[in-house]
């Protein structure tokens, strides 16, 4: 049993999940914890034959999101995060609104938009630097926040207008 008195100098535990589809699984429960520490509604569709893993929204509002992850670290600092469908094939345009990329030995989400990754299989982000291509897209979890615009009516009614019948 683990002594109360060392809990809060443990070292951070890194996950060793060694099978692809259960590191995607928890890579995905991880997501939609981080989407609710965010205040953002998150809903899981049922089954995986989906393009998109987790929808994030309000009626009016949804935005389906695909979530990677990777502990693929290259020698430079970046990591590289495979973006691919079946077969190892980019996704078809529409396939999902957002791209979540968990860099998982940082604890760095990459929230980026499906048009910046059009085409690609795979992306490289680096979280250690802010001048990246990706870095304004890390933890950008207010792009998912977005509710839908609101019309703002405004009326006065005026006293001396004549009714022509529309309402008598």
């Amino acid at each position: 049993m683990t002594n109360p008195k060392d809990w809060k100098n443990r070292k951070k535990r890194k996950p060793k999940i060694a099978d692809k589809k259960r590191r995607g699984e928890w890579a995905e429960l991880h997501f939609m914890v981080r989407a609710i520490d965010h205040d953002l509604p998150v809903s899981k569709p049922w089954g995986d034959s989906r393009t998109y893993d987790c929808v994030v929204g309000w009626p009016g509002r949804f935005v389906a999101v695909q979530v990677k992850s990777t502990t693929l670290e290259l020698e430079e600092g970046g990591y590289t995060c495979c973006v691919c469908g079946a077969r190892n094939t980019p996704y078809p345009p529409g396939s999902f609104d957002f791209l979540a990329a968990y860099v998982i030995w940082d604890d760095a989400w990459y929230i980026i938009p499906a048009e910046m990754i059009e085409g690609q299989v795979r992306v490289t982000v680096y979280p250690q630097s802010g001048k990246s291509k990706y870095a304004p897209y890390r933890e950008a979890w207010h792009l998912l926040g977005v509710k839908e615009e609101t019309i703002d009516i405004r009326a006065c009614a005026d006293p001396n207008y004549e009714s022509q019948g529309a309402f008598d």
